[in-house]
């Protein structure tokens, strides 16, 4: 996990009850948001006192960003575990855009980086936070696997941080803009596969060889 230059990790307790504690605060801040979420309704979703829940984390700043740390970290994972990083570039993009644009469509996706920007004004580490442990290690790792490509003569690109973020915005068009607004409700599988692969093709047209 990343961690916050602004927030100090012996901030948070890792004791027996820190995955309690984390699964209470996610469904409570999923239902409530971070200005909606008390700190009485974590506690109780959680089943531990508020002395035991501010034992853990002391701020509900700092369990909030905890909780879309360990999100991305699980999407960061889940790219890295499953995804052959040896084998072509289109199979690998596919892959990894899938896995990214259903995290981004999952309603837990949604709230995390809608509760980020609506906070981040008025507490910047909570966007840091979802920067560091989001975008920036998706970018980190794409990068990665472009300079293993590009040494294999599979893709041609100068700036490999610019490519990761060109190919995550590919992958954000049209289906994540409007379930982000409320304009649909779900997005099936097709239509993730409809983006992804137009992503993909476009990728592949400006850095492919």
């Amino acid at each position: 996990m990343t961690a916050l230059t602004s927030i100090p990790q012996d901030a948070i307790h890792r004791g027996r009850k820190y995955s309690q504690v984390l699964e209470g605060a996610r469904a409570v801040f999923m239902k409530d948001g971070f200005e909606g979420a008390s700190v009485d309704d974590i506690a109780r979703a959680a089943e531990v006192s508020k002395a035991t829940l501010y034992k853990y984390f002391p701020d509900k700043r700092i369990l909030f960003i905890e909780v879309a740390q360990v999100e991305c970290e699980h999407l960061a994972r889940s790219v890295l575990e499953n995804i052959d990083l040896s084998a072509p570039p289109r199979e690998v993009l596919m892959q990894t855009g899938r896995h990214f644009l259903n995290f981004l469509t999952s309603k837990i996706g949604l709230q995390i980086y809608r509760i980020c920007v609506a906070e981040s004004q008025r507490f910047p580490e909570i966007g840091q936070g979802f920067f560091e442990s989001g975008p920036a290690v998706m970018r980190a790792e794409m990068a990665v696997y472009f300079d293993r490509a590009c040494a294999r003569g599979e893709l041609e690109i100068d700036d490999y941080a610019l490519a990761a973020d060109q190919f995550g915005e590919l992958c954000k068009v049209d289906l994540w803009m409007r379930l982000l607004l409320g304009v649909i409700k779900d997005v099936s599988s097709a239509e993730i596969d409809r983006v992804v692969d137009s992503a993909v093709e476009t990728f592949l047209a400006r850095y492919g060889t």
